[in-house]
């Protein structure tokens, strides 16, 4: 029996392929399906079956389609409100795969409904756990995702959930989380690429800390997660359209002027160094990257024009397969070609491009500039340079006029979401400098300090 994973780094998820001899079992699909077909081909099986652990909040899933394309058997937590026929996965049932056997395991915390599957050979003995977004590595499921009045109940059932598992499993057992490599529905970062029960007994907050300890480190720790969040459930319960992966229509250089004029989402994915030395002004910069989908998901408002600028067709097409995995199925166009060949005549505009050194000089030349962190506050709490302004970067476009009308310098953990802050202020009229550095350099050059703010905006 061989376990595939499928993985969506941009998403921080994981979906996996289960074979044996000529049969195939799918656990978690993401939307763009051809991944999986492909792989199916090439390891020469037939999917049997297709299994949701839960409803997804963090993307669109492609379950339901891949069911129907390969005539495969549905399977759906049994509570879940669906509106499209599915097997109802029902604690303690049996996915009989032939060679391939998986017991449901109602483990809810994630959701109320979460099941996970345990996965056993033609004799029964246990080689692996799809815990979905209940027991990842290191971590647990995030418990918020359905409202503030079901949070703590889910916290309590995550910790009874994630123990039912180690008490019921092997140590040797393989735990193939969905969630935890990099996704906002994990309540604090996964740690490594493969685990087991056994190590999960030693790593895991929920089998680490007694039951009221992780309620509470858990509920602490919760931050912001992305804006989009709040359609994917939906989307998912009605039931996705079938994915469509075309290029969007070309859009000449005077159009694109056009819509940048009408106030419209433009967004340019070209690398964030790039976009600083020469861009269309008022466009957005979203350098496409395993960031790229999850930030513009979360700052773009739900179902406006979005249109978009690449070097390359297939720069576009990434973007595109991207974007349908959160339901962004409608883009209004997209250009492709050198920026210079794009401006129609206009002027590009362009930024300072910095990093840490750069910084720890200008702080004691007496210049007239404000440093902005657009980390979340809790990254911010934990360390920052002092008198430095935080505003988390989903929150920036609400509290622009908070910002004095001075340079900004503005920086992030790793410059990705510093570089999108600094086209919002450009794109505003605001003078900017981006700081492209990690923030472990501002810890090495003695920048930051660790004391708790005494003003959180």
């Amino acid at each position: 029996m061989d376990v595939t994973i499928i993985d969506t780094s941009s998403l921080g998820d994981r979906s996996y392929l289960v074979s044996s001899g000529s049969t195939g079992v799918v656990i978690d699909p993401q939307r763009d399906i051809d991944r999986v077909l492909d792989l199916a081909q090439q390891r020469g099986v037939q999917i049997t079956h297709v299994l949701e652990t839960h409803i997804h909040n963090d993307y669109v899933t492609g379950g339901l389609e891949l069911a129907r394309t390969v005539s495969a058997e549905y399977v759906v937590p049994a509570g879940d409100q669906v509106d499209y026929e599915r097997r109802r996965a029902c604690d303690g049932d049996v996915i009989d795969a032939g060679p391939i056997q998986l017991e449901v395991m109602h483990t809810p915390g994630h959701t109320h409904h979460h099941v996970s599957y345990v996965l056993r050979d033609i004799t029964g003995a246990v080689a692996g756990v799809f815990t979905g977004g209940s027991m990842l590595h290191g971590t647990t499921g995030r418990t918020d995702l359905l409202g503030a009045e079901h949070t703590h109940e889910l916290t309590r059932a995550q910790y009874h959930s994630v123990h039912r598992l180690a008490a019921a499993l092997p140590d040797a057992t393989s735990v193939y989380p969905t969630h935890g490599f990099g996704s906002f529905c994990s309540a604090t970062p996964g740690s490594g690429d493969a685990s087991t029960i056994a190590e999960q007994r030693l790593s895991n907050p929920a089998l680490t800390q007694d039951e009221q300890a992780y309620v509470a480190e858990l509920l602490e720790g919760l931050s912001a997660y992305p804006a989009y969040y709040a359609h994917m459930g939906v989307i998912n319960q009605a039931g996705p359209a079938p994915v469509d992966l075309s290029l969007p229509e070309p859009v000449d250089p005077e159009e694109v002027r056009r819509r940048i004029d009408a106030g419209q989402w433009v967004v340019d994915l070209r690398n964030r160094t790039a976009f600083a030395a020469g861009h269309l002004s008022g466009t957005l910069g979203f350098e496409l990257s395993d960031s790229f989908v999850t930030y513009l998901g979360w700052l773009h408002r739900w179902g406006e024009p979005l249109t978009l600028i690449g070097e390359t067709p297939d720069q576009i097409a990434e973007a595109r397969r991207e974007l349908v995995r959160i339901g962004v199925d409608h883009l209004d166009g997209a250009a492709t070609g050198d920026i210079e060949d794009l401006r129609a005549g206009t002027e590009l505009r362009s930024y300072r491009v910095a990093d840490f050194a750069d910084l720890a000089e200008t702080l004691g030349s007496g210049q007239d500039f404000v440093v902005l962190d657009v980390r979340q506050r809790q990254e911010h709490d934990a360390s920052r340079i002092p008198g430095a302004v935080n505003i988390p970067l989903h929150e920036l476009a609400d509290h622009l006029h908070e910002l004095p009308d001075t340079l900004i310098w503005v920086h992030c953990g790793t410059g990705y979401r510093a570089s999108i802050a600094a086209s919002i202020i450009d794109r505003a009229g605001g003078a900017v400098v981006l700081v492209d550095d990690e923030y472990s350099t501002a810890d090495t050059l003695r920048l930051t300090s660790t004391r708790q703010p005494t003003d959180s905006t």
